[in-house]
């Protein structure tokens, strides 16, 4: 069975921010959530490059293998972000987390780099889909501290690897799709500050991905993130009822 995307991207500047370093983009078969690293303007610049490199496999012939389709594109803009660094101050250090997911017919392939998340909601069950690279997970990891521990450690936002123009393992994964499926993609501005019971909750509580998207920001706003927030929602639908009357236009977002 061929399936299709229907997804919806919000992003806010949270409530201390005053620059976006997040990007996000929703697609026809490509969703993906980038936090950019560095501090302005270099971390909206490395979120930018990150989109933009996946963007690209929005559009054109598909990919015989998505997930190799995921890992070139990362690599690229890995190369880009590197380049964009060499001997301008400014940039050094800049990069970015990069969650993504890319559907080529049956095939759904995830690429995750850093602490940007993503969520499968099935048969009304939340699982998580990436793990964090962060050093407060490798405390969890090793049961130094628990997973409830780990939300509010001091050093929760220290990241152990992004796509920052070096060396860097991103997890790819190739998922069974099912219809029905609905998935969250967010920074770490939404995941920081609401508890994944209530994600589930309200990833079930709304059906219109938008109105879910920004009920997920707002939610994200109301517990007090003061990160930038982006949020995707997008829901698998087989290719035949995508098809069929009725059925509205994919949205495309990029926001950074």
């Amino acid at each position: 069975m061929s399936f299709v995307l229907r997804a919806a991207a919000v992003t806010d500047l949270g409530l201390v921010r005053s620059n976006n370093e997040d990007a996000g983009y929703a697609g026809r078969r490509l969703v993906a959530v980038a936090d950019g690293i560095g501090g302005a303007p270099a971390g909206e610049l490395a979120s930018d490059i990150a989109i933009r490199a996946l963007a690209d496999l929005d559009r054109g012939p598909e990919p015989a293998s998505p997930l190799a389709a995921l890992t070139a594109a990362v690599a690229a803009a890995n190369r880009e972000i590197g380049d964009s660094t060499a001997g301008d101050i400014t940039r050094q250090g800049m990069g970015t987390t990069v969650t993504a997911l890319l559907l080529v017919g049956d095939q759904l392939a995830l690429l995750h780099v850093g602490d940007s998340r993503a969520y499968l909601l099935r048969g009304g069950q939340l699982s998580r889909l990436t793990r964090d690279d962060t050093f407060v997970q490798a405390l969890v990891d090793s049961g130094m501290i628990s997973a409830a521990d780990a939300r509010s450690h001091p050093q929760r936002s220290i990241i152990t690897q992004a796509v920052q123009g070096g060396d860097f393992e991103p997890t790819g994964a190739l998922l069974t799709p099912v219809p029905g499926d609905r998935y969250l993609l967010c920074s770490d501005g939404l995941s920081d500050y609401v508890d994944d019971d209530v994600l589930g909750a309200t990833l079930v509580r709304y059906p219109d991905r938008q109105g879910c998207a920004q009920e997920l920001v707002r939610l994200a706003l109301r517990a007090g993130a003061p990160d930038n927030v982006t949020v995707v929602v997008c829901d698998l639908v087989p290719a035949e009822v995508a098809a069929g009357p009725g059925v509205g236009d994919f949205l495309d977002a990029a926001a950074g």
